[in-house]
């Protein structure tokens, strides 16, 4: 059998989808300076609604992980603790609030003026207080959603969600969110003159959908691919900037892209490794500090990271079809937690993923806002899967300095390198 091919080149689209969003990102930054409004919003928020009404918003993870790349995460975490509040809990979230009081030449991309609106749900202790804080800066308003309680799931919820949402969530739980958007949407129409046009909202989530269904198929390819045709931190800005554009032409032709690229990798039978002997999954967040972490073990453990969460749940996690915009808005909406961090829905999820990318190993990064960590590492050790925990802050440098030294040795202890390779 050929010998795969190394591959070293970046991904084109990986490429275009960086410089468009750091292009993308000047601009709102000259726009806001020049006093036009702009929507700080939760990756949890609805941020369909405001694409519809013409509102511009910036991503606050998506910030934050711009803050830890560029090293600006020390720095902004000591201007948090410089105003009393802490600057150890909940860092991925707080990063935003910290790099607002840093002088522009030290703030990543020159920095973002305070937003006029501040949006998030109301989830666990500690976020809906961060955006609190936002409101009681001069000029920002605060509008914050409810968080609802999970309720049992059907068995493969992924083959659900697209049409059958209230099985898998609920209606009192979608209705309940439903209201809470419309009361949303009345309070930026008061405060903006600008009025929701429903048959917008409506063709900016079936954008939404064939985005998605391009980035499910994506997934499905790199599911089967051997050996793994292309880095994860190539995937990772190449699903995720068109994600935070989600409903645009422009992000549907970048996830199409995508995954034409990522079919002529493998057609071509590149390799990230062309002697991969493991293959990991990392469950968490990135850490975005240090992304030269997940190629840290391919030339001495032949070791591979085939998955992370960002391509997955944008394949499994945002189809919704549906008659009413905004009711579909809260089937996409209302469960996104769980299926990440809530048993059974996340644990049985993991499990399905690990065990279609062949996964031999798991790093499991758990911060402290992740909720049902212990039953989901349970779950893939009693599919025979090692995981490694690692309690931390992906934003926080000070909480994954051993990062690879640890990786390494359950590397060692842990998981075996495959006899055939494959």
């Amino acid at each position: 059998m050929t010998k795969p091919a190394a591959v070293r080149e970046r991904l084109a689209s990986a490429t275009r989808a960086t410089r468009h969003q750091k292009e993308w990102f000047h601009g709102i930054a000259e726009r806001a300076r020049a006093g036009e409004p702009y929507v700080l919003a939760n990756a949890d928020a609805p941020h369909e609604i405001m694409r519809a009404i013409g509102l511009p918003y910036v991503v606050n993870q998506w910030w934050s992980s711009i803050i830890a790349a560029k090293g600006a995460a020390d720095a902004s975490l000591a201007a948090v603790a410089a105003t009393g509040l802490p600057d150890d809990s909940r860092q991925y979230d707080v990063l935003p609030l910290g790099a607002l009081e840093l002088p522009a030449e030290r703030a990543p991309w020159g920095g973002l003026p305070a937003p006029r609106f501040a949006i998030a749900e109301r989830s666990g202790d500690v976020t809906h207080k961060i955006f609190e804080r936002w409101g009681r800066r001069e000029g920002t308003e605060t509008f914050l959603l409810s968080r609802t309680a999970a309720v049992p799931a059907p068995e493969g919820w992924w083959d659900l969600v697209p049409t059958r949402w209230e099985e898998v969530f609920g209606a009192e739980r979608i209705d309940f969110l439903r209201d809470e958007i419309a009361e949303l949407v009345a309070w930026l129409e008061e405060r903006t003159g600008s009025e929701l046009d429903r048959a917008e909202l409506a063709r900016i989530m079936a954008l939404a959908n064939e985005q998605a269904e391009w980035n499910r198929r994506t997934r499905d390819l790199l599911a089967t691919a051997r050996p793994l045709p292309v880095e994860v931190t190539d995937i990772i800005p190449a699903v995720m900037v068109p994600q935070w554009h989600r409903g645009t032409q422009w992000a549907v032709d970048a996830a199409r892209g995508l995954h034409d690229e990522v079919a002529a990798r493998i057609e071509a039978r590149a390799a990230v490794c062309p002697d991969e002997r493991r293959r990991l999954m990392w469950i968490g967040r990135g850490v975005w500090g240090d992304l030269e972490l997940y190629r840290a073990f391919q030339e001495e453990f032949g070791a591979v990271f085939v998955w992370s969460m960002y391509l997955a749940i944008a394949a499994d996690g945002y189809v919704r079809y549906g008659d009413d915009p905004l009711r579909t808005l809260a089937a996409r909406f209302v469960g996104i937690t769980d299926l990440l961090y809530v048993p059974p829905m996340s644990s049985s999820w993991y499990a399905k993923e690990a065990v279609e990318h062949g996964v031999d190993g798991v790093v499991h990064l758990v911060a402290d806002d992740t909720p049902g960590s212990a039953l989901i590492t349970a779950e893939l050790e009693r599919r025979g899967i090692p995981v490694l925990e690692i309690r931390g802050s992906n934003a926080d440098p000070r909480a994954t300095g051993d990062l690879r030294e640890r990786i390494a040795g359950f590397l060692r202890d842990r998981v075996p390198a495959r006899a055939d390779g494959r």
